[in-house]
């Protein structure tokens, strides 16, 4: 992920800069393959809505795999994780124009890596941009923080 936004470490795990929201904020348990069940909706019912309600401020989101997509998304609901995806320069056009840009990212786990070798302008389009919408807005937080 921190390859993806072009940011390191210490950037990226600083809450004055980034803030990761699950979809559940709660362990929803494993399922029969060992991977991490859906997130539950009363989890994201009773937390997610209120966290993004108490900052207006964020103005980039990153909606990444298909839970986000699904929940920040809800007319592409239905559609391919690949569908979303590929339509990003759209999302971010029609979000960015409503208030809060959303670009839609795929999990940046090793599962997902079949699908990235697939979809080379994920890298070569996407990838380019979303560093450069994070860059704007981390040197817009230091010249907020300057003044």
């Amino acid at each position: 992920m921190r390859t993806w936004l072009g940011v390191g470490e210490d950037e990226f795990y600083d809450p004055a800069r980034f803030t990761i929201v699950p979809m559940g904020f709660c362990f929803p348990g494993l399922d029969a393959k060992g991977g991490d069940r859906p997130p539950r909706r009363e989890c994201r019912a009773n937390w997610h809505d209120t966290v993004f309600a108490t900052m207006p401020q964020i103005d980039l989101v990153l909606a990444v795999g298909r839970y986000a997509q699904d929940y920040h998304l809800p007319q592409w609901r239905g559609r391919s994780l690949h569908d979303v995806v590929q339509s990003w320069e759209e999302i971010a056009e029609e979000t960015a124009r409503a208030g809060r840009c959303i670009i839609p990212l795929p999990h940046p786990s090793w599962r997902n890596n079949a699908w990235l070798s697939r979809n080379a302008w994920f890298d070569e389009k996407l990838v380019p941009h979303l560093q450069k919408e994070v860059a704007a807005r981390l040197k817009h937080a230091v010249d907020q923080r300057e003044h």
